[in-house]
């Protein structure tokens, strides 16, 4: 079935690490955030480049410089970011349909319904949806231990 690619599990780690610096508006480095979540630092160089020009980041320059999100992390969607790295296959229509059957046409409309719920899972859920979760399980994590 559908999986999530290593370079959107990477960008998204790496997005959250973002995202728990956005109300400091501190920007990271790439081997800051390559360190904490355990990403090769040319790999992750290369999502962020990508994920700047779709405009989920901004980068700055200098001595203190690195990377910050371009928006609020409860205003950027799973579904954005999986499109910036992925490409937007799941939005192709139906004209696309390989249909040269009635049953191709039956599984087409099928794997249609299946691409649909999925993006609309991702849509619903953005950043900040996900560093709350992660938060949450920590707590559950740190009350197991005491």
């Amino acid at each position: 079935m559908v999986e999530l690619s290593c370079k959107s599990e990477y960008a998204i780690l790496a997005l959250l690490e973002l995202a728990d610096c956005y109300e400091e508006g501190e920007p990271l480095q790439i081997r800051q955030i390559a360190a904490q979540q355990n990403i090769p630092d040319r790999y992750l160089e290369q999502l962020l480049a990508t994920m700047r020009r779709c405009g989920l980041i901004r980068s700055q320059r200098g001595a203190k410089g690195g990377y910050i999100l371009a928006r609020e992390p409860w205003k950027i969607t799973l579904l954005e970011i999986i499109n910036c790295l992925e490409g937007s296959e799941f939005d192709r229509s139906e004209k696309d349909s390989p249909a040269q059957t009635v049953e191709s046409a039956v599984i087409w409309e099928v794997w249609q319904e299946a691409r649909s719920m999925a993006n609309s899972v991702l849509q619903k859920y953005t950043l900040q949806d996900l560093c709350e979760k992660r938060n949450g399980r920590r707590q559950l994590d740190i009350m197991y231990y005491i």
